[in-house]
């Protein structure tokens, strides 16, 4: 193994970790404030508004990111009413399209992770808020949504990493991420060992990072569950 050829170019993996870590936050903050309402409609009693909510999560869940990705990069653009419209000043730039593709794909996840939360909502709950004379929509609000969210976060954080991985595909759109570096690497030296080991170590160590992350939000929000025990 030639290790010159990662310290020569270490300062390239290190931009590509920062364009992963970007895309990544931005789309998984994106994500998040699409998917929590999108959870909330899709207990909606309006059939119009639960049926819109489970499509838009099926769609998402059901076909590969790399795909939605390619019709959000690619396909937006042989229409030439969304290339006149002043978003494709966004839709032509690669990090955008990146950062909409996984962050609606991220959507869907999380939506889908806070409806079975908010569904398994333990009913004592619910009903020391009303014993407390909240109304449907207080109950709601101070107590079942903040609750459920508490209780996504083991499953949650699994998404966040699913999400890290899933970051490999806006190499395709010209994005020098981790994946996008170590392919520029492995193209002008032709050692793909040295190229991908390296992306590979970056990657675990952002997953260590977001996992130690994460274990400390989940004991300080799920600590009121183990109180008294």
């Amino acid at each position: 193994m030639d290790f010159s050829i990662i310290t020569e170019n270490y300062l390239l993996y290190l931009k590509g970790m920062g364009v992963t870590l970007q895309v990544l936050f931005v789309s998984t903050a994106i994500g998040s404030a699409i998917g929590i309402p999108v959870a909330v409609l899709m207990l909606s009693a309006n059939r119009a508004i639960k049926l819109s909510s489970y499509s838009f999560v099926t769609f998402f869940r059901g076909t590969p990111l790399v795909i939605q990705l390619f019709l959000i990069y690619y396909g937006l653009g042989q229409f030439a009413f969304v290339r006149e419209s002043f978003a494709w000043i966004l839709l032509e730039k690669p990090f955008f399209c990146a950062v909409l593709a996984l962050a609606l794909n991220n959507a869907a996840y999380t939506a889908e992770i806070v409806r079975g939360a908010l569904v398994a909502t333990p009913h004592g709950e619910i009903e020391a808020a009303h014993a407390l004379g909240m109304s449907r929509y207080q109950s709601f609000i101070r107590i079942i949504l903040p609750s459920a969210l508490r209780r996504s976060i083991p499953a949650y954080s699994n998404e966040v990493i699913f999400m890290l991985h899933g970051t490999v595909v806006v190499s395709l759109v010209t994005l020098y991420d981790i994946t996008g570096v170590a392919r520029f690497i492995n193209s002008r030296y032709y050692s793909p060992y040295e190229a991908f080991i390296t992306a590979a170590l970056l990657y675990m160590v952002i997953t260590f990072c977001l996992i130690a992350i994460f274990k400390q939000i989940e004991k300080r929000g799920l600590a009121y569950l183990t109180h008294g025990r």
